[in-house]
């Protein structure tokens, strides 16, 4: 896809409604709700997931984040905790993107590809009509680090999957106001995801979150 001089914005690790609330105040086009995790920030309840997304105005998409790995288990979490998108982070367990589509109509379904290294250009492409965007982020496939790890990964990566990729991509890992300009201009992402780098003691920031907003040229 071609690069994004604006891209849209992704708050993540979203822990109650006050916090949804200032999110999408700020400008926020989606919102990422945590469900269990081997590991890693910002994990709430499934019932907390339900009851937050339900206060979100339709105009910005609610992502469950899921560690399930099976089709099974992904539309059982889905069912616990209802959102317009599923958010996978780790990899499945074979081919069980047209399952989910079949059994969850209308719901997106977005990849995480963790970058890794240059093979993981490769992982991304074999993902071309099967999801809806990917996501890339800076964990460890099958680890207890599957998001939220405040670490960067090589950004050329993650321009060349942009570059090659029909989807959507959105860019995690790191990500604080200081270097989101530097983000847009190497990679050029059609969205931004953060979560650590806007918060303050575990607490989403607003000074931080405006901050992050300006520097993207909001």
């Amino acid at each position: 896809m071609e690069p994004e001089a604006r891209p849209r914005i992704k708050i993540c690790c979203i822990m109650n409604v006050d916090e949804a609330r200032i999110a999408v105040a700020a400008g926020a086009s989606a919102v990422g709700l945590v469900g269990p995790m081997p590991g890693g920030p910002g994990v709430i309840p499934d019932t907390a997931i339900a009851a937050i997304a339900r206060t979100v105005p339709p105009a910005v998409a609610t992502f469950l984040l899921t560690s399930e790995r099976t089709a099974e288990g992904i539309v059982a979490h889905h069912r616990r905790a209802p959102t317009a998108v599923i958010q996978i982070v780790d990899r499945p367990a074979g081919n069980i993107y047209a399952e989910l589509r079949e059994r969850l109509p209308g719901v997106k379904l977005v990849q995480v590809v963790h970058v890794t290294g240059p093979a993981s250009a490769d992982e991304a492409a074999s993902l071309d009509g099967e999801v809806d965007a990917l996501l890339l982020d800076s964990g460890r496939p099958g680890s207890v680090e599957l998001g939220g790890t405040g670490r960067r990964h090589d950004w050329s990566i993650s321009r060349r999957i942009r570059e090659n990729s029909p989807l959507p991509v959105f860019l995690a890992g790191g990500l604080r106001p200081g270097i989101v300009r530097e983000a847009i201009e190497v990679v050029g992402p059609f969205a931004l995801d953060v979560c650590s780098g806007v918060r303050t003691d575990g607490r989403l920031d607003p000074l931080t979150l405006r901050a992050f907003f300006t520097a993207a040229g909001y």
